[in-house]
């Protein structure tokens, strides 16, 4: 059994699928090493990042633990909305089920991966009204699932040193992506987020960005369409300090 089938269950996850994970062999999975294994790992946001250091180059051990942070999170939020009583509509719940299933897979993989290396699952909270206004609970899991793609992309550099992390990695950040997507139309908005504007500002910082590649993508097609459709066909990564500055607050 190969890292690349392991993925393929999940990506065709159904109910038994995060149960499943749990059979597989630890050391079947990401070959980090026995030295990075062993490492010391952080417990919280905070944590983490002290352990990246003022311009230190993070582990992949690090990096996954970063990202299995933003998955526990992620899970916990989907957990308790399903809970919640007369939280989330009758037409939409089929989509956060199966969103809260995707996000219980990525935990359980990730947690797999690290073996003894993995955090602890941290103490989260959320706004009083998280899981008794939908408007609310939609706005938040908007913000979480635009974060969480724009995170996989920002630490996506320090995991070339192992391919098939890496192509793991890449793997969970499409379907995060797909859950951003899936969310943003159920609030009635665009799909691809282009307004650097757009609540909360945090999670769409750089949004004005036009130049990939060293290529200024806007004077480029100046004469086929406006600025803002230039925007919305690239996606910015996000730091780890920005992703910290986010998501810190809920961990508690």
């Amino acid at each position: 059994m190969n890292l690349f089938n392991i993925f393929t269950e999940i990506e065709n996850i159904d109910a038994d699928a995060v149960e499943r994970i749990n059979y597989y062999s630890r050391r079947q999975m990401f070959r980090l090493g026995a030295k990075a294994a062993a490492a010391a790992v952080p417990a919280t946001f905070a944590a983490i990042g002290s352990a990246y250091g003022q311009g230190a180059v993070p582990t992949v051990t690090e990096v996954l633990n970063f990202a299995l942070t933003l998955e526990y999170l992620e899970a916990e939020f989907y957990r308790m909305g399903l809970m919640a009583p007369n939280l989330i509509p009758a037409q939409d719940r089929a989509v956060f089920m199966q969103i809260s299933k995707h996000e219980d897979a990525h935990v359980k993989l990730l947690q797999v991966a690290l073996g003894a290396a993995a955090v602890m699952k941290p103490n989260f909270k959320f706004p009083g009204d998280a899981f008794t206004n939908y408007q609310t609970f939609m706005f938040l899991a908007k913000a979480l699932e635009d974060t969480g793609v724009r995170a996989y992309k920002g630490q996506a550099q320090f995991l070339t040193v192992n391919k098939d992390v890496l192509t793991v990695a890449l793997r969970i950040h499409s379907v995060e992506a797909r859950h951003a997507a899936e969310v943003r139309r159920l609030m009635g908005i665009k799909e691809w987020p282009s307004d650097p504007n757009e609540q909360p500002t945090a999670v769409y910082a750089g949004e004005v960005n036009t130049i990939h590649g060293g290529v200024n993508v806007a004077q480029l097609v100046a004469n086929m369409m406006p600025v803002e459709r230039v925007r919305e066909a690239f996606d910015e990564p996000l730091t780890k300090e920005a992703v910290l500055a986010i998501a810190g607050p809920f961990i508690g």
